[in-house]
């Protein structure tokens, strides 16, 4: 009782903060500071981890990011509920939220030892002065104090339930179209165990490959409603994915040692500059299989203890060479490095002279995975088969969501959560 008269006491003092959440804005992962780098969140104990826990465990969220600044700044977070569809909830904070409305990132430290200084801030999820109540979709917003409006940037993290049973699979599709170059996702649900009316309305499944959301499933309705189940294998293209390649990769958690695909390391202008080697077409090539990421990066450094403060950031020339301008479109390096959006700190140009598109952007020292996925003018999603190459060999992960509404609840539910692989792939 104490704790949601102290709650309802803060959101009173914090009027702003409650006026900066409603309005149904529709919210993604966003940076809007560029001196904000490499912003991870992760399950604890786990770096790959999509940022999924499941509601009252024990399970946490890590959120890490890097300040580029030679003097720490004051930080502040706030929670944020939204619909499946990622348009803010109209429900208040205190109706998902427990304890403080808003609070002060105060665990940060100075990088150690670094060309370029950084202060590198964490916060894990829940906490003793905010805790979850509910299940869905929840946006981090940070942001400097009194600016709720403004945030610095914002990152999607998912809340589960177990109200139902998942259970998944990926293979070879059996439409001709895309036999060779894509992969279908089969999903069955079962809800024994919640009493639904009409479960083709209140349930949407949800389907994302290497938790992309550029290129998601969104909002599908099962093929087949049996006892207790719903099942989505139609034979449209629904639920079929362009199957892509394996990601290319780079490691550059050494700057004394040029590993594989690294070129050249330089120093200058009081920092380092990494140069890969130019990478080839590989849009018809044949099929290789090799272990990566599925698009993620992982920090490391080797010639230190602590990666969060003594990795240091590094320029990093990307080369395509092409022979050709690929007109009706913009290229871009892609990957969990840049958040899988498309801006202009991953857009590449164009160098006639060279015949090459190329790129530089500022990573931190670790593994990294990345494809060149070229976007059409006016489209929000990419295909990678330019460049690239779709094989529906390709290894991928899928995250499956299945979100539950009935008409009197007020947001929509998080029912359950499943990943799968294609490395189960049926040919």
């Amino acid at each position: 009782m104490r704790t949601l008269i102290f709650s309802v006491f803060l959101l009173s003092i914090y009027p702003n903060l409650i006026s900066a959440q409603k309005g149904g804005k529709v919210w993604s992962d966003n940076i809007s500071d560029e001196r904000i780098k490499t912003v991870q969140l992760y399950m604890e104990g786990w770096n790959l981890s999509y940022p999924v826990i499941r509601l009252r465990s024990d399970e946490k969220l890590i959120l890490g990011f890097d300040l580029l600044a030679d003097q720490p700044e004051t930080y502040y977070y706030t929670i944020v509920h939204c619909t499946k569809d990622w348009t803010e909830s109209d429900i208040f904070p205190n109706d998902y939220l427990e304890g403080l409305p808003e609070d002060q990132i105060d665990n940060y430290k100075p990088s150690f030892n670094t060309r370029i200084s950084y202060y590198h801030y964490r916060l894990s999820i829940p906490n003793e002065r905010i805790r979850i109540r509910i299940s869905g979709n929840y946006i981090f917003k940070v942001y400097k104090f009194g600016e709720p409006d403004k945030p610095a940037f914002t990152k999607r993290f998912m809340v589960t339930e177990e109200l139902v049973k998942i259970s998944a699979s990926a293979h070879r599709p059996s439409m001709t179209d895309y036999y060779n170059t894509g992969q279908q996702v089969d999903v069955t649900v079962s809800f024994a165990a919640v009493r639904v009316n009409d479960p083709y309305r209140d349930f949407s499944t949800f389907i994302l490959q290497n938790g992309k959301w550029i290129n998601s499933k969104d909002n599908l309705k099962p093929d087949f409603i049996g006892s207790n189940e719903l099942k989505f294998n139609s034979i449209s293209d629904k639920n079929i994915f362009p199957a892509g390649n394996e990601y290319r990769y780079f490691d550059i958690k050494s700057i004394r040692y040029q590993s594989e695909y690294i070129r050249m390391i330089d120093f200058a202008n009081n920092s380092y500059q990494v140069f890969l080697f130019p990478s080839e077409n590989r849009e018809f090539k044949p099929y290789f299989y090799w272990q990566d990421f599925n698009g993620k990066y992982y920090i490391a450094i080797q010639e230190g203890r602590d990666m969060d403060v003594e990795a240091d950031y590094v320029y990093v020339y990307f080369t395509l060479p092409s022979k050709y301008v690929v007109d009706g479109g913009k290229m871009y390096v892609s990957g969990a490095l840049n958040n899988w959006n498309f801006n202009n700190d991953n857009l590449m140009a164009y160098d006639r002279d060279k015949a090459q598109y190329q790129c530089t952007m500022l990573l931190k020292q670790g593994w990294y995975n990345f494809e060149y996925i070229f976007l059409k003018e006016g489209e929000k999603r990419a295909d990678p088969s330019v460049f690239e190459g779709n094989h529906y060999e390709t290894e991928n992960e899928y995250l499956i969501l299945v979100y539950y509404r009935n008409p009197l609840d007020r947001y929509d539910r998080l029912a359950g959560s499943q990943l799968t692989s294609s490395t189960q792939l049926k040919h």
